[in-house]
């Protein structure tokens, strides 16, 4: 593999620009075809004949005090299997994912992960052009001492 194609961690910083989040600690999952982002409260409603998913995230894990208030376009419902094997219904949004200096559109599904680690995957399908080191942490850098 050449050089151009940036090395990222098994769990990276992430930003969710359009929707407001700056920073969210995600894990790398080679092994989930599509992202997902941990949502609370989330409705759906028509808008001017476009969908629209408004939700609140906690981007930061055990801090249920932050929170960021999200709206988006939906472009997708899908039956999502979870690592479980459990199947769930999922609106899925398309957003600007941000990692280091470089930034690109992602589809993402919403749902509860109140339990899980981490407050997002990003899934296989975000990762086109980088490279994913399995035992490597936070190569693009940390986000304050979270």
């Amino acid at each position: 593999m050449t050089n151009d194609i940036p090395l990222i961690g098994w769990r990276e910083w992430v930003s969710l620009p359009s929707l407001g989040i700056d920073a969210v600690k995600a894990k790398i999952d080679t092994g989930a075809r599509t992202s997902a982002l941990h949502t609370f409260s989330l409705d759906a409603d028509y808008e001017g004949g476009q969908r629209i998913a408004r939700f609140g995230v906690h981007p930061l894990q055990g801090d249920t005090d932050t929170v960021v208030w999200c709206q988006a376009p939906v472009v997708d419902e899908r039956n999502v299997r979870d690592s479980g094997g459990h199947r769930e219904w999922r609106f899925v949004i398309a957003t600007e994912l941000g990692l280091a200096d470089r930034r690109w559109t992602v589809e993402i599904t919403l749902t509860a992960r109140d339990t899980m680690l981490f407050r997002m995957l990003v899934g296989r399908t975000a990762m086109a052009g980088l490279q994913v080191d399995p035992s490597a942490s936070f190569l693009m850098g940390r986000r304050g001492a979270r």
